[in-house]
């Protein structure tokens, strides 16, 4: 059965055997993550060996390079963790690198932050689980009184509450890092901790430098001051990432299901693609099953109309991550059919466009859902006609045949669009949808008798050039 919804699997040690990779992608994984907050030099290899898996069972895959970002980290404890007490002082020292950690203090690696509190902002410490108070600031050592206690452990993460933090989204090992991703092609980058547009700007600077301006940048939402820029950072980036783990830090956790909410319709009203992310199946690192709370959020995301749902722990250093991935794809399934309340629905014949391509993309939807056609096949050089078709709610399936093997690999993440390969390239212009549909029906995507509407553009190998749509009986 057609899954509209999108899965992707961080890559880790439970998944980087091949015989545990083939089985995540056959399980219906469309796309892998590979995190270089905790990724060596095997990130490469790890790379080229998804291309090879996705070229053996010919299947796209999306690749995409997660940079760590400004992720503020305490140092090393004596004895890996530490138990901090409620009403007990703790210091964070920023300037000593070689201060081993106790239950009275410990290394934080960012210099800048005794600049950027001042006594009474709250700090929190592993996830938001320790919550501490700035007392005093003073010769670089912060010393705080710990607001809510628990076990602290090495190199955990430090947010400052309700966000203000002023690190720049790209550090220099974020620098290093998009380099190799790139030079190992990757498909998407995604930039963590992103401020403003800025922050993406920056990162397509260097990208285009580099001779790779058609990398696409995922912008991940993680920081109060994002959602005050939200509009203008969906308008740089090529897609969005609701962070849900950091952002419900540095907001209060209750606000997360309303903010999702309004991130994913903003980004789907902008024609970009959105991934919600975090702890969707977090109970699933260690338990074979998921709770009713876990598939009520996963169902919950595709409801809001998310393009793909993101497994992190689960599947990178979970017991079950095969067992993860069978269950995503059931309830994504089964929340599909329930999709069409919930999913935006605009009348395309008050909608003004600019460009030729995407009014044809809109009269595509409106022609698909008041006749009865089996899919909509587009004919796409960049993908930005299936990624259009797909911004509207349609219970017909797109098909995106592309000549170029990296539009297919980004399609993977768009809702309900199924990518392929097919060279038409070298058709000759008369025998295109001819050629294209017979392959379609052969491989059995299409059934013969019924209706396809099919959009392509008269100038074959131009992207943007979409200026065509034919409903065609087979």
């Amino acid at each position: 059965m057609f899954r509209r919804t999108k899965i992707i699997a961080t890559l880790g040690p439970a998944t980087q055997d091949k015989a545990i990779l083939e089985q995540l992608i056959a399980s219906g994984v469309d796309a892998v993550r590979i995190n270089f907050s905790h990724a060596n030099s095997s990130a490469v290899s790890l790379i080229q060996t998804v291309k090879d898996m996705a070229k053996q069972l010919n299947k796209p895959i999306a690749i995409m390079a997660d940079l760590q970002g400004p992720k503020i980290r305490i140092g090393h404890f004596a004895r890996h963790s530490v138990t901090l007490v409620t009403g007990q002082s703790f210091i964070l020292d920023c300037v000593h690198q070689d201060l081993i950690g106790s239950t009275n203090e410990v290394y934080v690696a960012y210099p800048d932050l005794i600049h950027e509190l001042v006594p009474g902002d709250h700090l929190m410490l592993n996830d938001g689980l320790i919550e501490l108070e700035v007392q005093q600031i003073e010769q670089g050592r912060i010393t705080c009184l710990v607001i809510e206690g628990g076990p602290l452990s090495d190199l955990k993460g430090l947010n400052k509450k309700g966000g203000g933090l002023a690190a720049r989204s790209l550090t220099e090992k974020d620098r290093h890092d998009l380099k190799t991703a790139l030079q190992a092609e990757v498909d998407y980058v995604c930039l963590s901790f992103v401020k403003d547009a800025q922050d993406i700007r920056e990162a397509r600077q260097l990208i285009a430098d580099w001779g790779l301006a058609d990398t696409a940048i995922i912008a991940k939402i993680e920081r109060c001051e994002a959602l005050a820029e939200l509009e203008e950072i969906i308008a740089e980036a090529d897609a969005i990432m609701v962070a849900r783990g950091d952002l419900g830090v540095e907001v209060e956790a209750a606000e997360i299901p309303a903010l999702q909410k309004k991130i994913i319709d903003q980004t789907r009203c902008m024609d970009k693609m959105v991934i919600t992310a975090t702890q969707m199946m977090e109970s699933m690192i260690t338990n074979p099953l998921p709770t009713r709370a876990e598939v009520s959020d996963v169902a919950n995301a595709v409801l809001d109309g998310t393009d793909a749902v993101m497994l992190s722990a689960e599947t990178a250093s979970g017991q079950h991550p095969i067992k993860v991935i069978q269950m995503v794809n059931k309830t994504c399934l089964s929340a599909e059919k329930h999709a069409g309340i919930s999913y935006r629905k605009e009348n395309p014949l008050l909608c003004q466009h600019q460009r030729i391509d995407h009014a044809i993309a809109q009269a595509a939807v409106h022609a698909a859902n008041h006749f009865p056609i089996q899919a909509i096949v587009t004919l796409t050089e960049s993908g930005a006609t299936a990624l259009w078709i797909s911004r509207q709610h349609s219970r017909v399936p797109i098909i995106a045949v592309s000549a170029n093997q990296r539009t297919v690999n980004r399609l993977s993440l768009v809702n309900n669009v199924l990518p392929l390969l097919i060279d038409f390239h070298h058709y000759a212009a008369k025998d295109i949808h001819t050629n294209v549909l017979s392959a379609l029906l052969q491989k059995g995507y299409l059934q013969p008798q019924g209706h396809v509407l099919l959009t392509r553009g008269t100038h074959i190998g131009i992207a943007g050039g979409t200026n065509s749509m034919e409903i065609i009986s087979l």
